[in-house]
């Protein structure tokens, strides 16, 4: 068993379960992306793991970053921040180990993006699921231009990203973003039993089987975020971008003009 700051890490049998306690919301930076991606690692060395389950205490999965929080003071200092960031989620996307994702509550914007991280989604109705980005006069990151549409589809990922919708679990369910849809109280047990599932198969195979199925994901996922941070970059420094997220911690309409 494993704590530190922001998650607990803990085996039984071939699984290791790493679960976010940042509750209600578990809203994410760049600390906690590291020591998620951290415990990936540890457990790319641990010959007993065959399997991992992400989850997460509170009332969300992950609600994104936490635009409201106090943040570096010029562009060129949130950039340089993004990109350590992302550089951090790569990590977890290169980790060689299958991951089920216990996604019991919202998945919004970058935690969308970690939730996609993983292999499969076991959930339930009461989730949501958004790339909410536009809403915030923002552009996608975390690499959801890359692993959405391949989940999803390109229509459905459009879909997402143009209106900023919440999707339902049971919707997400249908399009095939969520693997597993089960009532709420048994989506932590339910990711377990499919990872238990996944671990009784032979090791080696699981790995070489796995690696063949993410060929170069991780590789896509690095270069969409250095162009999804390009365009993070500049419209940071808009108008719409400021409206948005003060429309939001208002929770009205945002008023966008194009600047």
């Amino acid at each position: 068993m494993t704590v530190t700051r922001d998650i607990h890490v803990e085996s039984a049998g071939h699984i290791t379960t790493i679960e976010i306690r940042r509750p209600p919301l578990n809203y994410f930076d760049l600390a906690l992306i590291r020591q998620i991606a951290d415990a990936l690692e540890q457990t790319d060395t641990d010959p007993n793991c065959r399997a991992v389950v992400l989850a997460a205490q509170g009332k969300a999965f992950c609600a994104g970053a936490n635009f409201g929080a106090s943040g570096p003071a010029t562009p060129d200092k949130a950039k340089a921040a993004s990109g350590e960031l992302y550089r951090e989620a790569v990590r977890i996307f290169r980790s060689r180990k299958p991951i089920v994702a216990a996604v019991h509550g919202a998945a919004i914007g970058g935690g969308l993006g970690l939730a996609m991280s993983a292999d499969f989604r076991v959930t339930c109705r009461e989730a949501r699921f958004a790339a909410n980005f536009t809403k915030l006069g923002f552009h996608p990151g975390f690499g959801l231009t890359v692993t959405l549409p391949e989940v999803v589809g390109p229509t459905n990922a459009a879909l997402m990203f143009y209106t900023s919708r919440r999707v339902t679990g049971e919707d997400a369910f249908k399009m095939g973003l969520a693997s597993v849809l089960v009532p709420q109280d048994e989506v932590g047990t339910v990711a377990h039993r499919l990872a238990g599932e996944i671990a009784e198969c032979a090791p080696l195979a699981l790995l070489s089987t796995r690696a063949t199925m993410r060929a170069g994901l991780a590789e896509r996922v690095a270069r969409a975020t250095e162009h999804e941070l390009e365009e993070q970059s500049w419209l940071r420094q808009t108008e719409d971008f400021k409206e948005g997220i003060k429309a939001t911690a208002e929770r009205r309409l945002a008023n966008f003009r194009g600047l």
